[in-house]
């Protein structure tokens, strides 16, 4: 399970496997304190996107990426369009 190395190229591709299959995909974080790296593991038992950052900035686009995609897991209506990722 290779980690993205740019936080664009992780984005995009989260975001479609996620509008590939919103019933399969999850979403994990986890912080390590020791190391002082957050990781993000996007997957849907197929694909693995894992993409980690000890940066102060990464840590605010993984929280807006994150709620995107929580908002989305919870929202009734299906979304086929593309979300939009700073």
């Amino acid at each position: 399970m290779p980690y993205y190395q740019t936080w664009e190229e992780f984005a995009r591709a989260a975001e479609k496997l996620y509008l590939a299959d919103p019933m399969k995909v999850r979403v994990v974080l986890k912080y390590r304190h020791c190391d002082g790296n957050l990781c993000i593991k996007v997957t849907d038992n197929a694909v693995c996107l894992q993409y980690k950052t000890d940066q102060a900035q990464d840590v605010k686009k993984i929280e807006k990426l994150h709620g995107k995609l929580m908002r989305l897991m919870v929202s009734k209506e299906t979304h086929s369009g593309s979300m939009e990722t700073d």
